[in-house]
Order: C-alpha cells, then structure tokens, then sequence
C-alpha cells in the first residue's frame, strides 16, 4: 500500500526506517507545514516532498500516516478521510473524545479504516507480559502500579512548546503507551478518578537553536490516578513531567499467586520479570518477535495486512478512542463520577512469529 507521511518532526525518521523492514507499505512522499523540513526528510529517505494539501489530494497515495502535533491530527485526519484515504494517526487520536466521534463517522460512512498509535504493545516486552498473564503464571491479577514520572521533555527536544499545551502534558503525550498496554494486558477500564497538580509555572530548553529560552506552562504536569478495570483490577497510575528521578519499575502488576514487572511501554522489548511459586524474580525470555529495536510501524503494517484480509485491525479506532476518554477522565479530574462509557475489545495477542512477520 502506497503511504504519504504528513508531519516530518522526529518521530517520522523513526516511522520512515521501520518502514524499510516491511514490504506490505512503501512510504513514496511526505509534507509538513514547513516545506523545508518536508525536503530536508524527502532527501534522507529518497522519496518525495509535497505540501500537505498535494499530499492529501494525491491519487497514488491509499494511507495517509498523520504525524503532525497533537492540535492538529484530528483536522489533517479528517482532511485525509474525506480525500478517500485510510489514516493511521500518531497518539493521541484528537484532543477531545467529540472530536474523535466525527473521524470515526466520516471512516465508517466512507468504508475506511483509521489506526492509531501506540503500536509498542505488539512488541515482544508487551505480547511476553501478555503471554504471562494469560497463562495464570500470576494467578488472578487483583492490582497494579504503572509510573510515568520524568523531569520534562524540554530536556531533549527542541521545540517543547507543545508539550505544555492543551493536548500536550504527561497523559495526552505518554498515557497512551501506558494505558494502551494496561488494556492490552486487563481489557478495557470502567471508572478513572484522578487529581493533578502544577509543578512549574515556566520551562527552560535545554537544546537546540533555541537553547536556554523560557515558554510557560499552561496546562498540568503531574497526575495521579486510580484505573479501575471491568475485569477486575485496580492500577495506580501516576503520569508527571515534574519529577526529577525515581527508582519505580514502569508497570507493576499483582496477582493472587505472583507478581510481574511489565518493562517501559514506550520501547518494543524491555525485560519481563515474574515473581512466583519458585519465590525468586525469573526473568522470562521473550516469546515473541519485535523486540530488538524501534519498530515503530508495525501496527500501520498490521492494518494493512488487517485491510488485505478483511479482519478489524488491533492498533485501531476503537481501542484509541476507549483510551482517548481515559485520557480525558484523568485530566478533568473529579468532574464527573469517573465512569467511563466507551468500550473496546481486548486486542487479540499476536501468535509467537520469528521477527519481522505478521501473518495470521
């Protein structure tokens, strides 16, 4: 399937090289707002650049991979949509659950798919901790910790701005890798209750051109909150870019006959560790492929594949959209009861594959 990348910040590279490992996509153009970040990428990968509306309207483009900010994926999704094409979109899938109701309206009435990342939970970290689970190794799970806890990303990136901004902030930027997973491991989440707090009024960068400049904070930074799932569990989840080191593992779960650490949601592998009846920590070799670098387009490839054969994708709208209201739960805090009215099916698990292959 032909693909078009519209948004050429960082993470495209990362999008643009995993690509290179899959025959099922072939990313041919891509365009960004900035025409020379669009040609600066375009060289690197030998393929074309365009403006974002030449894109969109170009017939030989079938999937339009969305990376722009926040504030615009559901604009240029919608756009993508209306010009015929599939979507897969970087997390979050809008900034507002009523913004995400119109996207799935426009790909239901026009017969297409829409995915969205985070697609880290098809790694091999994630489908081992999946494979734990399911298998009783901790018995029933009851309860869980998750920890999202980092000092800020204007400590790396150039132009952090955004992050700081309604859309941005811990839970809109990184719960999805974390949630996303949590629903992968537990099925989908039936209250939220939070509180949040601000830790800095401004922020200075760190890198880059515009290095040693100050930008305000006008969102909140640090959160705190209780998931409660339909099967059962309960997880603690604390998102925060107003902590400066911490020793917590990045998910924690508890069940009646043993404990598991999950590893970093945000990379393809990562270390699975069990604590059970032989009353020592095991760690579990991984059961499946995708773990030994950045895959980061495998759930697009999965969709493709998805679309080919005529089954539901598991990166998909749902799943996203069921996350998207958790999001919003947590950033609102105590408005509302906590309930959450969205539902989404548990992804199916991949079946243990040799790296590089998605086939059902």
């Amino acid at each position: 399937m032909k693909v078009g990348i519209i948004g050429t910040g960082v993470i495209s590279r990362a999008y643009l090289l995993a690509a290179q490992m899959f025959p099922q996509i072939e990313i041919t153009s891509c365009a960004d707002v900035v025409a020379a970040a669009a040609e600066t990428r375009a060289k690197e990968f030998g393929i074309r650049a365009q403006t974002p509306d030449a894109l969109i309207s170009d017939d030989e483009i079938e999937l339009v991979l969305n990376l722009t900010t926040p504030q615009s994926h559901a604009s240029v999704s919608l756009q993508a949509l209306q010009a015929g094409k599939h979507v897969y979109v970087e997390k979050p899938l809008a900034l507002s659950t009523k913004e995400a109701q119109s996207l799935l309206a426009e790909a239901k009435g026009r017969n297409l798919r829409i995915g969205c990342a985070p697609d880290t939970f098809l790694g091999a970290g994630q489908q081992t901790a999946r494979n734990v689970i399911d298998s009783g190794a901790i018995g029933t799970p009851i309860a869980g910790t998750a920890a999202m806890m980092v000092p800020g990303h204007e400590r790396w990136h150039p132009n952090p701005d955004f992050f700081y901004q309604p859309g941005g902030g811990p839970v809109f930027d990184m719960g999805p890798y974390y949630i996303t997973a949590l629903i992968n491991l537990f099925g989908p989440i039936s209250h939220v209750h939070s509180v949040a707090r601000k830790g800095f009024e401004n922020r200075s960068i760190a890198t880059g051109p515009r290095q040693g400049q100050t930008f305000p904070v006008t969102i909140l930074t640090h959160f705190h909150s209780l998931l409660e799932f339909e099967t059962g569990p309960v997880v603690s989840f604390v998102a925060s870019f107003d902590i400066q080191v911490h020793s917590h593992v990045p998910i924690e779960l508890y069940g009646t006959e043993g404990t598991l650490q999950v590893p970093d949601p945000n990379i393809f592998g990562g270390n699975v560790r069990v604590f059970g009846n032989k009353q020592r920590w095991l760690d579990i070799a991984h059961t499946h492929g995708f773990g030994d670098q950045d895959y980061r387009s495998i759930g697009l490839v999965e969709m493709v594949d998805s679309i080919a054969a005529g089954r539901h994708h598991r990166a998909s709208e749902t799943l996203a959209y069921h996350v998207l209201e958790v999001m919003e739960a947590i950033v609102q805090g105590g408005a509302t009861d906590g309930a959450i009215k969205s539902r989404c099916e548990r992804p199916a698990s991949l079946c243990p594959r040799p790296p590089l292959r998605i086939i059902e």
